[in-house]
């Protein structure tokens, strides 16, 4: 029998949780691994504009890494998805800049997809525990 999951919520859980069952993000080997983040309402559903589904992507990503005691400052790898990447990316990483920090940066890989269950914007981050 293995152990149970070290799962981490943020203080303000948005329904996306529960509908898809997932926890926003692991503790593991002194690591935070977060699920994937969108631009959710706390309904679940997207804002609908892309600079404000990225912002609160963020908002969300920092919830989590705040409930497990870290910062972005703490963020060692990101990945994220973008649908239509050739017309939002540049848009996408501006706003996502103010969230950003300074250099040294994390490794980062950028994903063009097709769907993303209504989002734009996914931003998914292993972070160090303190």
């Amino acid at each position: 029998m293995s152990a149970a999951r070290d799962a981490v919520f943020p203080a303000d859980r948005h329904a996306l949780y529960a509908l898809h069952r997932y926890s926003p993000a692991i503790r593991a080997h002194g690591l935070l691994f977060v699920s994937g983040q969108v631009g959710s309402r706390p309904d679940g559903s997207p804002e609908p504009q892309l600079d404000d589904q990225v912002h609160l992507a963020f908002q969300n990503l920092n919830g989590i890494l705040a409930a497990a005691g870290c910062s972005f400052a703490d963020v060692i790898d990101v990945t994220v998805f973008m649908v239509n990447p050739e017309a939002h990316f540049e848009r996408a990483w501006a706003v996502a800049a103010a969230y950003w920090g300074e250099a040294p940066y994390p490794t980062a890989t950028a994903v063009g997809v097709t769907w993303l269950s209504g989002f734009q914007f996914e931003i998914k981050v292993v972070a160090k525990l303190p």
